[in-house]
């Protein structure tokens, strides 16, 4: 029997904030997987190697955790005022199936660099030397990233002194900024926050009700206070991950909190959604040791954040939840500005399981309602490989 030769599809390899996944080209991917479908996403998942029923992604580019598990599409912007169209897809690890609903604020550092090096930023818009401003127009969610990228000698700078807690090396510094953050598509009440409170008892049946900040901003996220559950905001990877009885509770308030944002509309949708929307608690300042030993005092934080992606522990934090993260803190009355302690601020550092993270969000009320304006955080990124992927043909 004779087996058809591999695809062989341009690729880049990128890390961005502490993610990494495989960027391509639109028009480098075959036709029938330039338009959104099931082609587009049994390619992706061969890429990735999913679904890998071992979860080690052995026979793909995959890392078999939520941060290594990504793809990106771009294209140069037809949209006025931008350069370049993103377009992000998480992979399920052990279930066959790609969850663009939301955006990865991680990987958005690597958008830019990408899209100068690929030719997708006008020649006379990047200096010799200094910074580059990208507009992005990001397509899953339907909202602008400004990325500040750094140059050198009229290439990308991705070497720095730039350190950011979960990323083992330093690197050039990429600022972001998450233009009017807030999903106003998104929910029954078509605003940041969806119930049209800055906090709700969350009713979540078989386990209890719940304090809850409900909000659409960067990415929908459920925020709870850790006192509630049971835990004290300080927890790593292994006291979420390692107890199944943990993660089925998560699991049922994210269907619970789902279902009340109106992101969904039957609590079965929520196995096909899985990236959106997120989980997160929150805690009071106080002193721990993070996932690399570093010792990280209260006083070195406003809050503490721990948040749930794909169904585990993150090992630091996801980009679109710092946004969301920032626009809470920003809100009088949220559980994050509570536990952060009150009042009106524009930036907050926040306390994750590898170190801590600085975010700022600029908000303001308007006819009542609060909205922002944007959001800032700063991240770096780099190219791990470039070249091609080789994919069986199905």
């Amino acid at each position: 029997m004779a087996y058809p030769a591999q695809l062989r599809i341009p690729a880049v390899y990128m890390r961005g904030g502490t993610s990494k996944g495989v960027f391509f080209r639109l028009e480098d991917l075959p036709q029938a997987a330039q338009v959104p479908g099931p082609e587009r996403d049994q390619l992706l998942l061969r890429v990735i190697g999913s679904p890998d029923p071992y979860g080690k992604h052995t026979d793909g580019m995959g890392g078999a955790t939520s941060s290594t598990s990504k793809v990106v599409i771009l294209s140069p912007s037809c949209r006025p005022g931008h350069d370049v169209d993103y377009l992000f897809g998480q992979v399920a690890i052990d279930a066959p199936f790609v969850d663009w609903s939301g955006n990865c604020g991680n990987l958005s550092a690597a958008v830019g660099a990408f899209a100068i090096s690929g030719g997708m930023v006008e020649a006379a818009r990047i200096p010799r030397n200094g910074t580059a401003t990208v507009r992005v127009w990001q397509a899953n969610i339907g909202k602008t990233i400004i990325s500040h990228v750094p140059i050198t000698e009229g290439a990308v700078q991705e070497t720095g002194d730039f350190e950011l807690d979960g990323v083992t090396f330093p690197a050039a510094e990429v600022q972001l900024e998450f233009l009017e953050p807030a999903d106003d598509s998104e929910g029954e009440g078509g605003a940041m926050f969806p119930t049209g409170r800055p906090v709700d008892d969350l009713e979540v049946p078989g386990v209890g009700t719940f304090r809850a900040t409900l909000i659409n901003a960067g990415i929908p996220t459920i925020f709870l206070n850790a006192a509630d559950l049971g835990y004290t905001g300080t927890e790593l990877q292994g006291a979420i991950n390692e107890s199944p009885e943990a993660l089925a509770r998560f699991e049922r308030i994210r269907t619970a909190g789902a279902l009340r944002m109106g992101l969904i509309q039957d609590a079965a949708e929520a196995v096909t959604r899985q990236h959106t929307p997120k989980v997160a608690f929150v805690a009071p300042p106080q002193g721990y040791i993070a996932s690399s030993g570093k010792q990280i005092a209260a006083e070195d934080v406003d809050v503490l954040v721990r948040a749930m992606s794909m169904g585990k522990l993150h090992h630091a934090m996801m980009g679109t939840a710092a946004v969301a993260i920032a626009t809470a803190a920003a809100v009088p009355g949220t559980l994050v500005n509570l536990a952060a302690g009150g009042g009106e601020r524009q930036s907050v550092r926040f306390g994750h399981p590898s170190g801590v993270l600085r975010v700022g969000a600029e908000a303001r009320q308007v006819d009542g309602q609060w909205t922002v304006t944007r959001a800032l955080m700063s991240r770096s990124a780099r190219v791990l490989m470039e070249g091609w992927v080789r994919v069986p043909v199905a």
